[in-house]
């Protein structure tokens, strides 16, 4: 990602306005905007990845089936979800330094990073503890989107339970 593009994704991030996701079912909204933008398709087509974008993502879906487990059992303690956030902050600051992506696909991209992100927060109790759990099936949810846009040989789909 372009460094720019990048800390205007990280200042529209921080703002409260930031909270709907583009896997979440759509939000109200009192104000008029527009509503965001759903992931698409490249004419068709997954969109390309690089090296430094499939490695962060593999290791975030690793994260995920790490702990999806015991998130969805109740087991999942809070230092398990802080290190699980911490992990995926981590590789989405990587993916910002070092993915570069054609503006069509790092748009797409965008769409999926403010979702991990999301999902992060959550998991790291800053929507309150009831809400950890619902992080890490946001950012699970977020891999499997993914998955199913970006051309990543091997992506297997994290399996999510069954409520």
């Amino acid at each position: 990602m372009k460094t720019f593009t990048a800390l205007l994704l990280a200042v529209a991030l921080a703002s409260p306005l930031a909270a709907t996701s583009a896997t979440a079912a759509p939000a109200h909204d009192d104000h008029g905007s527009a509503a965001k933008q759903p992931l698409q398709f490249n004419a068709g087509k997954k969109w390309g990845t690089d090296a430094p974008l499939r490695k962060a993502m593999t290791s975030i879906r690793a994260s995920v089936t790490q702990i999806l487990p015991d998130a969805h059992a109740g087991k999942a303690t809070s230092a398990g979800y802080d290190a699980f956030g911490n992990a995926v902050n981590q590789q989405v600051a990587y993916m910002v330094e070092n993915c570069k992506l054609p503006a069509d696909a790092d748009a797409q991209l965008h769409l999926i990073v403010a979702d991990l992100m999301a999902g992060a927060e959550a998991a790291q109790g800053k929507h309150g503890d009831g809400q950890r759990a619902a992080g890490v099936v946001q950012v699970a949810q977020a891999s499997n989107a993914y998955g199913k846009y970006f051309d990543h040989g091997g992506w297997k789909t994290i399996k999510l339970p069954q409520h």
